[in-house]
C-alpha cells in the first residue's frame, strides 16, 4: 500500500465478512482493498498446527449448520477435507457421575426449556433467557454452562427473542486441516494491506478519507466489519460520528469463548469423539473433546465468566487438568501438556470472541447493519440476524455488504447468499 492511495472500495477488517466482500466485488473491474490490523488474514478464525497430525482451531471450528453452510461449496472446491461425524457435546463419555439415565434427564429438561423460550419470545417484552429456568430444577446449572459455550455469555445476559431467532440445522461438520485454514485460503487472492490498523474514518466530503498506520486512503464507498466491542469503544473514530452504530454495538457484545489444547501420552485410554463435562452441578466448568478427529489429543472449552477468568493459557490448562484429573483419576496428570491456548478476550483487536444480544436488543443487529449515506456499509457476523456468532453468518453479510456497495455504485447485481440472505 502507497503511503497514500485511492481505490474504489475499502474493506476494514480482513475477517470471513471482508474476505467475502472483496472476493464478490473483484469480479466486478473495482479496484478494492481490504484493511487489516494484524499480520495475517481470517480475523477470528485461525488454525495452528502441530505434530502427530493436531490441528488447533484457536477461534471458529465447527462449520455449524452445514447443510446451509456457504464455507462448505468453497472447501469442497479447495480440496479440503469435510469431516461428517456428529458432535457429542450433549454426552459423557465413561459412566462418570453422569449416566445415561441422567444424560436423558438433562436433554428433556434441556429441551422444555428451550420450549419456554419458544414461547417466550413471542411476549410483547424481551426477557433474559435466564427468567425460563425452571426454578430449583438440578439441571439449570449445565443449561447455563452451555449458553456459555453457546453465546459466550450465561442466560442472564442472553436476549430470548435473539437466541430463539438463532438459525441451527443441527448439522455441524469440521474441516480436517483446520477452519481457520480454509479461511485463509479462501481469502490468499484478496488485495490486502497487513499490519496496518485503521484509525479513522472521515465521511464528509465527497470521498471517504481513512486515515491507517500505514497512510491515508481515499475511497467512493466503504465496508466496516470489525467487531461489535471495537465499535462500542470507539477504536476507530468516524467523522462525523456515528452514536446510533456505537449504542447499537453496544447492545450487541462479544461474549467469551476460549480454548486450550493439550497433548495425550497413551492417547489409547481415551475414546475416539469422546465428551466430558468437567461438572454436571455448575456452570463454570469445562467442556473436553476427547481424542478430536482421533487424533492424541483434548480440547478444553471455557465460555462466558469462567472464559474470561483464565484467558490466561497456563491457567485455563491448570484448571483443565484438575477437572480431568478428578474426573478420570490421578494417572492422566502425567499423561497430558498444553500446546496451546487461546486469547480472544485480551486480543486488542478483537476483544471477545462472538457477539450475543443482550436483552432487549436483538433488533439492533439490524441497526447495526444498515448502510449510512449510501457508501458507508456494515458486515460482521453480529450484523446477520439469524447466523450471528458463525463464520458462515460472517461470509453471509459480507455479500449483503458487496452487493449493496455494487447497487450505490451503479453496478447492480444481486449477489445470490446460499443461505436465502441475512
Amino acid at each position: 500500500m502507497r503511503r497514500s492511495s485511492s481505490v474504489d472500495v475499502a474493506i476494514v477488517g480482513a475477517g470471513a465478512a471482508g474476505i467475502a466482500a472483496a472476493t464478490a466485488l473483484s469480479t466486478y473491474g473495482l479496484s478494492v482493498l481490504i484493511l487489516e490490523a494484524r499480520d495475517r488474514i481470517g480475523g477470528r478464525a485461525l488454525t495452528w498446527r502441530f505434530a502427530d497430525g493436531i490441528a488447533f482451531d484457536v477461534g471458529c471450528e465447527w462449520l455449524h449448520s452445514a447443510d446451509r453452510n456457504s464455507f462448505v461449496p468453497i472447501a469442497r472446491s479447495l480440496g479440503f477435507e469435510l469431516v461428517q461425524g456428529e458432535p457429542q457435546w450433549g454426552e459423557r463419555s465413561f459412566d462418570i457421575n453422569f449416566p445415561v439415565r441422567e444424560q436423558r434427564e438433562f436433554q428433556a429438561a434441556f429441551s422444555a426449556f428451550e420450549n419456554r423460550l419458544e414461547a417466550a419470545a413471542h411476549l410483547p417484552q424481551d426477557t433474559a433467557a435466564a427468567d425460563w429456568l425452571q426454578p430449583g430444577n438440578r439441571w439449570n446449572a449445565l443449561i447455563d454452562a452451555i449458553s456459555t459455550y453457546v453465546n459466550g455469555a450465561e442466560l442472564s445476559k442472553v436476549s430470548v427473542r435473539d437466541t430463539t431467532g438463532y438459525c441451527d440445522t443441527d448439522t455441524n461438520w469440521r474441516a480436517s486441516a483446520g477452519y481457520g485454514a480454509l479461511i485463509a485460503m479462501f481469502g490468499s487472492s484478496c488485495n490486502v494491506a497487513l499490519n496496518t490498523q485503521v484509525l479513522s474514518i472521515d465521511h464528509s466530503g465527497r470521498e471517504i478519507m481513512v486515515e491507517t498506520s500505514q497512510g491515508t486512503i481515499r475511497a467512493s464507498a466503504l465496508i466496516f466489519t470489525l467487531p461489535t466491542d471495537l465499535i462500542a469503544q470507539e477504536t476507530v473514530r468516524f467523522s462525523p460520528p456515528l452514536p446510533d452504530k456505537v449504542n447499537a454495538a453496544a447492545g450487541l457484545p462479544l461474549g467469551y469463548a476460549e480454548k486450550v489444547m493439550l497433548f495425550v501420552e497413551q492417547p489409547e485410554m481415551l475414546p475416539l469423539d469422546g465428551h466430558l463435562f468437567g461438572a454436571t452441578d455448575r456452570t463454570q466448568t469445562g467442556s473436553y473433546d476427547l481424542r478430536p478427529l482421533g487424533r492424541p489429543c483434548i480440547e478444553a472449552f471455557f465460555g462466558g465468566a469462567l472464559a474470561r477468568a483464565l484467558v490466561d493459557g497456563n491457567a485455563m490448562a491448570a484448571y483443565a487438568v484438575e477437572e480431568l484429573t478428578k474426573l478420570l483419576g490421578s494417572d492422566i496428570r502425567g499423561k497430558i501438556r498444553p500446546l496451546a491456548a487461546s486469547g480472544w478476550a485480551n486480543d486488542r483487536f478483537s476483544r471477545g470472541s462472538y457477539s450475543h444480544a443482550l436483552p432487549g436488543c436483538t433488533a439492533l443487529r439490524s441497526a447495526l447493519a444498515s448502510p449510512i449515506d449510501n457508501r458507508l456499509f456494515f458486515a460482521g457476523e453480529a450484523t446477520s440476524p439469524r447466523f450471528f456468532s458463525t463464520a458462515h453468518g460472517a461470509y453471509e453479510t459480507g455479500l449483503r455488504a458487496a452487493s449493496e456497495v455494487l447497487h450505490s455504485l451503479d453496478r447492480s447485481p444481486t449477489l445470490k447468499t446460499g443461505l436465502g440472505g441475512p
